[in-house]
């Protein structure tokens, strides 16, 4: 059986001035693990054109970090098994990893247009200092064995976002026409490429063994 340590569906501290976004918002998701992005209501025009290569730098740290978070799954996978638990240091990184890509695909996208930068927010409650927030309960005792059949729990989950990644492409590419027409993200699509976002990340987390609780199927906060 798992517990989870004060449920840390918050952020800590928030952004000032960042539309009508409510924090309290954040508390409502019934998954442990979960992200939300307060969008930007006018995107440049050039974004969709440049934002890629602005990336550019961010990926390749994110590529060295991401490198590491595989290392320390693996190692959380073995200390799991024998302990029971996941070392905390372990966890919070694999959350800031976690976080930061998270921040940096909202960039991408044309979500927010603040630049993520380099600072890696480690923890599992968000510092709140960027407008894409991703945040996880810390789990206290963990299910051994799913656990130690994660890679294959995941399965159903990576087979079915295979087809969702195809629509959610599609969207982007209508996402990006629009924002060069119009200079903002049509609501609809917005929200499909966050929730998207969202349960990509929770099986992410779910693969990470940042989480036990099996992610749901769907875009649900």
């Amino acid at each position: 059986m798992r517990t989870y340590a004060g449920q840390a569906r918050a952020v800590s501290g928030w952004f000032t001035d960042r539309s009508a976004w409510i924090g309290v918002a954040l508390m409502a998701s019934s998954y442990p693990l979960n992200g939300e992005v307060a969008c930007a209501e006018r995107v440049a025009r050039w974004r969709p054109l440049l934002n890629w290569a602005l990336v550019i730098p961010l990926n390749l740290w994110l590529a060295v970090l991401a490198f590491g978070a595989a290392a320390v799954s693996l190692a959380g996978w073995f200390v799991i098994l024998f302990t029971g638990r996941l070392p905390e240091s372990f966890g919070d990184y694999l959350v800031a990893v976690l976080r930061y890509q998270w921040r940096v695909l909202a960039f991408l996208f044309g979500l927010t247009t603040d630049y993520p930068g380099f600072h890696v927010a480690a923890g599992y409650v968000d510092p709140g200092d960027y407008p894409a927030v991703l945040y996880s309960a810390r789990a206290v005792t963990r299910q051994r064995l799913t656990v130690a059949f994660r890679i294959v729990l995941v399965i159903p989950q990576q087979v079915v976002l295979y087809f969702v990644n195809l629509a959610a492409l599609v969207v982007l590419v209508i996402g990006w026409f629009a924002v060069l027409v119009a200079g903002r993200w049509p609501t609809g699509l917005r929200s499909f490429v966050t929730g998207w976002m969202r349960w990509t990340f929770r099986v992410n987390g779910y693969t990470w063994l940042i989480v036990d609780e099996y992610p749901p199927f769907g875009f649900q906060a």
